[in-house]
């Protein structure tokens, strides 16, 4: 997508979203690609590409000018994923911050609370993270265990999260709690907790088959007070709805990054063969390869329509859940297969570290994990019909 020519790019596509593009693709290539090796060895990216990012306004692109924010819309969100994904950035997860962790904030947090941590978020001096899973609740959320108790003017944390996405760096954490009663949705409320707050410590950053630079962690709670004020929404027991709300974006998030591994997987393949000789010819010649990429390309055709009209639909307030969870389901069994397809072509090749096909087969892995199940989106999609 080097092409500035306005019909390159999604219909939604203005000129100033080419601009802004075009401004990402330059970060990205100067400012990240050189250093991934690097942030997936230590196991996150570094606190300098954030403030960079920060700097030329890609954090918390969507949140309110106000605030410190870029104030606009969230196809420019979708601008700065696909970007990071096409060129094998995307555990520099901006995303997480800027579309699913931001949200909370714009939509919830207090005015003083809005204006303490906003900032600090779109300048990469803070990043935030969403903790809400636990040892024994994943997907089943009216499960968890952790709770806040209310004493005073605040209220005392204990518990443990797992799988928190960018936790090991995280400077301020949504934490989903308990606050009264026994299990049910009606008794989960969201509190943002500092990490410097007594009490709060990290454990291990967790060793996965996968997206090593995204900094996945557990964190554990040990009477960690937080003030009254920082309850999201001012009431307790509003927590499972409030979680609700942002999950056809967050779904959406999952089908714009695969959907940009799939035409990536596709490209670096399409180099690999037409190089690689054999038998006298180029992989590529041979009547099977040419048979596997034209139907991952036919394949990746129909899923690049499907999530730009998913991202319209998103932009003019009509993507619903349903749609949400066919977009997440589709695209991340459809990432799987490309890149599982893309690999054989690489022959032995393919299975070394050397190669990014090889990152990118264990990186797709959890999108059908995360965001919700694939069986999770199954049950969604069949209760609709």
């Amino acid at each position: 997508m080097s092409d500035s020519s306005i019909s390159s790019y999604p219909d939604y596509y203005d000129q100033d979203l080419i601009l802004f593009r075009e401004t990402v693709d330059r970060f990205v290539e100067n400012e990240c690609r050189p250093h991934m090796e690097k942030w997936r060895s230590q196991g996150y990216v570094s606190r300098e590409a954030w403030k960079k990012a920060g700097s030329i306004g890609l954090l918390m692109a969507s949140a309110p000018e106000a605030y410190g924010g870029g104030g606009v819309s969230f196809a420019y969100e979708a601008a700065i994923i696909e970007s990071f994904g096409l060129r094998g950035v995307d555990q520099f997860l901006v995303c997480v911050s800027n579309a699913v962790f931001g949200p909370y904030l714009f939509s919830l947090a207090n005015e003083d609370q809005k204006r303490a941590w906003i900032p600090k978020l779109a300048s990469g001096e803070w990043i935030g993270a969403i903790a809400m899973s636990e040892p024994n609740a994943g997907s089943d959320l009216k499960a968890i265990q952790t709770r806040a108790v209310r004493d005073g003017d605040t209220y005392v944390i204990n518990g443990q999260k797992i799988f928190t996405t960018l936790g090991h760096v995280a400077d301020l954490v949504m934490v989903a709690c308990k606050t009264e009663g026994e299990a049910s949705s009606g008794e989960i409320s969201l509190f943002l907790v500092e990490t410097d707050s007594p009490g709060f410590r990290r454990g291990r950053k967790l060793d996965k088959i996968g997206q090593e630079a995204c900094s996945t962690a557990e964190l554990f709670f040990d009477d960690v007070r937080v003030p009254a004020d920082h309850l999201l929404g001012g009431d307790e027991g509003r927590g499972f709805v409030q979680m609700m709300v942002n999950l056809a974006q967050e779904r959406l998030i999952v089908a714009i990054q695969s959907i940009a591994m799939i035409e990536r997987a596709i490209s670096e393949t399409l180099t690999y063969v037409k190089e690689r000789k054999a038998f006298g010819k180029s992989v590529f010649d041979f009547q099977n390869t040419q048979f596997v990429l034209a139907d991952c390309a036919a394949k990746a055709t129909a899923a690049r329509s499907f999530v730009d009209d998913c991202v319209k639909r998103h932009l003019n307030g009509q993507l619903d859940a349903v749609t949400a969870a066919k977009a997440k389901y589709w695209l991340s069994e459809l990432q799987g297969e490309v890149v599982d397809r893309c690999l054989q072509l690489f022959g032995g090749y393919g299975y070394m570290n050397e190669y990014p096909i090889a990152s990118m087969y264990r990186d797709a892995r959890v999108s059908r994990i995360y965001g919700g199940t694939n069986e999770i989106m199954k049950l969604i999609i069949a209760r609709s019909l």
